[in-house]
């Protein structure tokens, strides 16, 4: 009985490709729908040079229509070649094939994982992780294949890892003890609501540190649990294709500790240069900054930031130096083929990986030019707006709020910009200062980041499950979204604590930043 159930499920299991097919379908239909009957939301924007409220009505734009076609077959192809993981996907391969097929990958990580516990492992990727968030989204493109391949050496199912990076990106993804470029954004939009009940109202660049300190301990821990006591379990165990020469425990000999020697050299004098062009104020110094900014965190990630724009590359450099030089050490790469044969390692057979980024690309552009998100971002805001909440009810609502608005709207900066000029003076108006309204939006949208197919980058996370998938059918889009689920609530359930005891107790959230006004 049980077999055929199997059977059955197996058979009914949709391909992640079926299924973003399905919801683009759902979502022409849907925006038709919403838009025949006059869908739509108006919420205050605040003008950031009058500081008034400038009324702004969001509607539901049909792709049901004549002209919603002419849209999807228009900027298909454009939205695929313009969607940012595609690119930095490829790019960051190309680093980790020649680090890959050097050896360079396999010594280093057994090197440092040889002697050490699982758990003690999973705990330092998880924080690593987390305070990767300080670079932004380029941390999915490293962190996931990183992850798959980690567990991969480490003899364990490499989907254990996947699943873990990529909770621990998520759900630290409004976690950081030092001011990111989005934090910056947001905390700016935060500032002008403020500044609409209060203008001489000022907020300092570490007002977070100590509350964001615990939140990182805190769900560093509880990931680190979930992942061992049961995602390791949960997920089948994984047989591993072991040839008959490589049965021998691989170890670490002479050629292999000198190719680590060379690529440790190398790698650090190209961080050395590279640090100093990050730092102001040194002779010839700071080359990749961007100087039209004041704050130092928005000359290093500004969109003008030499930075910011090759940072991609830079860390591809990086692994390709890291990568060839090992190779030259340990004599695994002996001519000019072997180093140009290394470099497209990463990228063989990834065909799959790129049909799932096209479909995931159409599903994300399609899906914002309908305005669903926004429009039900701003009627969840007209919500909170319309009710009077004080105390813990409005925290717990303001939670919720970026919560569920995550899930139709990924980007923080986009959701805080319609909730923020809302929320901010509710909460001021209640006592409470808008640094920790900051702090409550930012740890609820961090607990459901990783839920939704709508985040750009979900599709990599979705990928490597794929790839490392030894199951006769697919791994299923709502089935990845399951792995993510126990991180999730969990995570909220923490998080929401740690929110209210220091509500309760009214202790510094960081330098110069207090709970209650």
């Amino acid at each position: 009985m049980f077999k055929n159930r199997r059977k059955f499920h197996e058979k009914m299991t949709l391909h992640p490709i079926m299924t973003l097919l399905f919801l683009i379908g759902l979502t022409i239909l849907a925006s038709g729908i919403l838009s025949f009957i006059g869908a739509q939301a108006t919420y205050n924007k605040v003008d950031p040079n009058l500081l008034e409220y400038t009324p702004t009505t969001v509607q539901v734009n049909s792709l049901f229509s004549l002209s919603g076609l002419k849209y999807i077959f228009t900027n298909t192809v454009l939205n695929f070649v313009s969607f940012t993981p595609l690119s930095s996907l490829i790019i960051i391969l190309i680093g980790f094939g020649i680090m890959e097929k050097s050896g360079f990958l396999k010594t280093a990580i057994t090197s440092l994982t040889k002697k050490a516990k699982r758990r003690k492992v999973t705990f330092v990727l998880v924080l690593s992780c987390i305070l990767l968030s300080l670079v932004g989204d380029l941390s999915y493109v490293v962190m996931i294949p990183f992850a798959g391949v980690l567990y991969m050496y480490g003899k364990r199912n490499p989907a254990i890892g996947i699943v873990t990076a990529f909770a621990a990106l998520t759900c630290g993804s409004g976690l950081s003890v030092f001011i990111t470029s989005i934090d910056s954004a947001v905390l700016s939009n935060t500032l002008l609501s403020a500044k609409m009940l209060d203008p001489g109202y000022s907020l300092q660049t570490f007002s977070f540190i100590y509350i964001m300190s615990v939140a990182i301990v805190a769900i560093a821990l509880l990931i680190t649990k979930i992942s061992e006591d049961y995602t390791a379990k949960k997920l089948a165990k994984y047989e591993f294709d072991v040839k008959e020469d490589e049965e021998e425990e691989f170890k670490v000999g002479r050629l292999e500790r000198r190719g680590l020697i060379f690529a440790s050299v190398a790698g650090i004098l190209y961080l050395l240069i590279f640090a100093y062009n990050i730092i102001p104020g040194l002779p010839f110094s700071g080359k990749l900054l961007d100087y039209s900014q004041s704050f130092y965190i928005d000359k290093l990630f500004s969109y003008n930031s030499f930075f910011s724009n090759g940072f991609v590359f830079i860390i591809t450099m990086l692994f390709v130096i890291l990568g060839l030089f090992y190779g030259l050490g340990a004599k695994t790469i002996k001519n000019n083929k072997d180093f140009s044969d290394a470099l497209g390692h990463s990228l063989d057979g990834t065909g799959k990986i790129l049909v799932l980024i096209f479909f995931a690309a159409t599903f994300v552009s399609i899906f914002k030019q309908t305005n669903i998100g926004t429009y039900i971002v701003a009627s969840l805001g007209n919500i909170i707006n319309s009710g009077n909440f004080s105390g813990f009810i409005l925290i717990f609502f303001i939670f919720i709020i970026s919560a569920i608005g995550t899930i139709f709207v990924p980007s923080s900066i986009l959701k805080w910009s319609i909730l923020g000029g809302i929320v901010v003076p509710l909460g001021m108006n209640a006592g409470i200062s808008p640094e920790f309204t900051q702090v409550i939006y930012r740890f609820g949208e961090s607990m459901a980041v990783g839920l939704t197919p709508l985040f750009a980058y979900f599709v990599i996370y979705l990928a490597y499950l794929e790839k490392y998938n030894q199951k006769s059918r697919p791994i299923g889009l709502f089935a990845s979204i399951k792995y993510q689920m126990p991180y999730s609530l969990l995570t909220g359930l923490v998080l929401i604590i740690i929110i209210i005891l220091w509500y309760i107790v009214g202790l510094p959230i960081g330098v110069g930043g207090t709970p209650i006004l």
